[in-house]
């Protein structure tokens, strides 16, 4: 039987939904719309009624969809119904920021332990989790069971990192590094190259007034 693939927009478009609901839900709202749920978000609503299709039937015709139902059904989707144990290595100016963010969190990532090469760095701690040694990384990763590593470290060493990391057992891996990486086809890898996002954003803005 052939396998449905779903669109990765439709995935991201999910976490969007999913953020929306939240925020409706704290409002004490009980029931919402594919309309409503498009105004709040910038879509149309064939296209939220399109994404929620792929995984079945959520809301009742003349209805709607109930508001903490769909929120439940959608973090399910995305596998938000339980904690991840997440580690992050490199402890520079981005990996400082990342590690603080109170976002992950809220979403069921958590960050269970943290890396660094640098001996000032090491045994600070960031919101109580202690700054540990590389050497120390395959050890802790298995100990705490971690699925998620998120790399922030410099270029010339990300892929080394990567490899230490899917040596370890993550399964997934979220890169900061502005490096194009090796991984074994059954590791999920995304890719942040916050300096491409800020190009596309220039060449947008310039249009062809550019060249």
């Amino acid at each position: 039987m052939k396998t449905l693939k779903i669109p990765e927009a439709t995935i991201i478009r999910l976490s969007v939904y999913s953020r929306h609901l939240t925020d409706v839900d704290r409002k004490g709202i009980i029931t919402t719309s594919s309309g409503e749920i498009a105004d709040g978000v910038g879509v149309s609503p064939a296209q939220v009624r399109k994404d929620l299709a792929y995984f079945g039937e959520f809301g009742t015709r003349g209805v709607g969809y109930n508001v903490k139902d769909l929120r439940q059904h959608i973090m399910r989707i995305l596998g938000l119904g339980v904690d991840w144990s997440v580690t992050l290595v490199g402890v520079g100016n981005l990996g400082l920021a990342l590690s603080t963010y109170k976002g992950f969190r809220d979403r069921g990532f958590v960050i269970t332990s943290i890396f660094d090469a640098d001996p000032k760095k090491i045994g600070t701690k960031i919101e109580d989790v202690e700054v540990l040694p590389i050497e120390q990384l395959e050890t802790v990763v298995k100990q705490n069971n971690t699925q998620i590593g998120i790399v922030a470290v410099p270029a010339s060493v990300a892929q080394e990192t990567v490899d230490k990391l899917i040596k370890a057992g993550v399964s997934a891996i979220l890169n900061f590094a502005p490096v194009v990486l090796n991984v074994p086809p059954e590791i999920e890898l995304r890719n942040v190259d916050l300096a491409v996002n800020l190009e596309v954003l220039t060449f947008n803005v310039c249009g062809q007034r550019c060249y």
